[in-house]
């Protein structure tokens, strides 16, 4: 038997991406704000509440959205704190259960100012006080272009959620189709129009559509690869990438990570070639596009950054890996019986920083 530890090697997919890491300036204070505020929702038990901080949501958002003012900064935190807690809900439950809370997500998006029902689920009221600050000083054509793309994904979490129950694998092709919107990107991607009137002939043209979907693959390849670990070691790898790569084409994990990684470098070129083909609406909208395909290649930097400072997949351990490309490779691990009443199990990693200390890992290290 082969002594040595069994590590993952993670290519570094963004190495000649253009747009560079940058970080809002109104962070510290926004984080502060947003991260109070949610945890007077009580969404969390005590225990999963001080994991889910590990995932420091706030820098998702000041990566992304790095020239968003105060207020429209708080909205895309808000945001990712209702992506992740939708996720966290919905990844320990059923299609029926999922469906539900799905319906009770999009009620809130479309009667903000409606109180929730007593006894309800809490996604609802996240939803409702989310989506009644973001329309106060959002623009209508964002609020369209949002309430599209994120329903969009909210359905997608519904096909999840069976191809969950049904223990079902997808090919790679089909894989990649759904998980466009699983990843969320779009909606996110939508964000950036907050402060713009961009017309709809803009947003739904084929050639933008294109491109964002370009970014979509490029965030889930990068997530599904960085987030591998964590998902193979707690049983929910079967809506990744990786897995589907390895079950269709018949590679290792390594052999799988290698094949991610060239196809990542695929849809980079395609996304830049496609900027060439992106037509003309007149100098005051072609302005508003620059400015809003600037913001979708800089979510995928933004995505790739935060991957390796959260916590939430690599522990403490993210700029060292991001250095080495070496992930110690996790036990598998018995999740806890959870309800979304309050207790979601939010998988707490930092058995990766010790399992990485103990290892002393180095390139030399066997891998799998």
């Amino acid at each position: 038997m082969d002594p040595r530890p069994k590590v993952i090697y993670l290519p570094d997919t963004m190495t000649n991406w253009p747009w560079p890491r940058a970080m809002n300036p109104h962070f510290e204070v926004v984080k502060a704000e947003v991260d109070v505020s949610f945890r007077e929702f009580k969404a969390l038990s005590a225990e999963s509440q001080a994991v889910f901080d590990k995932c420091d949501s706030a820098r998702l958002a000041a990566l992304a959205y790095p020239n968003a003012p105060r207020e429209h900064l708080r909205i895309g935190c808000e945001f990712i704190n209702v992506l992740i807690i939708v996720d966290e809900y919905t990844d320990i439950e059923n299609a029926a259960v999922t469906e539900a809370m799905v319906g009770i997500v999009i009620d809130a998006l479309h009667n903000p100012h409606k109180a929730r029902p007593e006894g309800e689920c809490i996604l609802g009221e996240i939803v409702r006080q989310f989506w009644a600050r973001a329309i106060q000083t959002a623009s209508l054509p964002f609020q369209r272009h949002f309430l599209d793309s994120y329903t969009a994904y909210l359905r997608a979490v519904i096909v999840e959620a069976l191809d969950r129950d049904e223990a079902h694998y997808r090919s790679i092709d089909d894989y990649i189709k759904l998980r466009r919107d699983t990843c969320a990107t779009k909606p996110a991607i939508a964000v950036y129009e907050m402060g713009m009137d961009l017309p709809d002939e803009v947003f739904y043209h084929p050639v933008i559509v294109e491109l964002a979907e370009c970014i979509a693959e490029l965030m889930l390849i990068d997530n599904d690869m960085i987030s591998y670990n964590r998902e193979q070691a707690t049983g929910n790898e079967n809506h990744n990438l990786i897995t589907t790569v390895m079950l269709e084409i018949g590679l290792d994990r390594s052999g799988a990570m290698a094949w991610a990684a060239r196809y990542h470098a695929e849809v980079e070129k395609r996304f830049t070639d496609g900027l060439a083909k992106v037509p003309s609406w007149g100098p005051s909208v072609d302005v508003l596009v620059k400015e809003y395909l600037d913001g979708m290649a800089t979510w995928a930097r933004a995505n790739h950054c935060w991957s390796y400072e959260t916590q939430r997949y690599l522990g403490t351990k993210g700029p060292e890996i991001q250095r080495t490309g070496l992930v110690p490779l996790l036990p598998k691990v018995n999740s806890k019986a959870a309800s979304a009443a309050a207790n979601v199990n939010v998988a707490d990693l930092s058995m990766m920083d010790v399992t990485a200390d103990r290892k002393q890992l180095s390139r030399s290290s066997g891998s799998t």
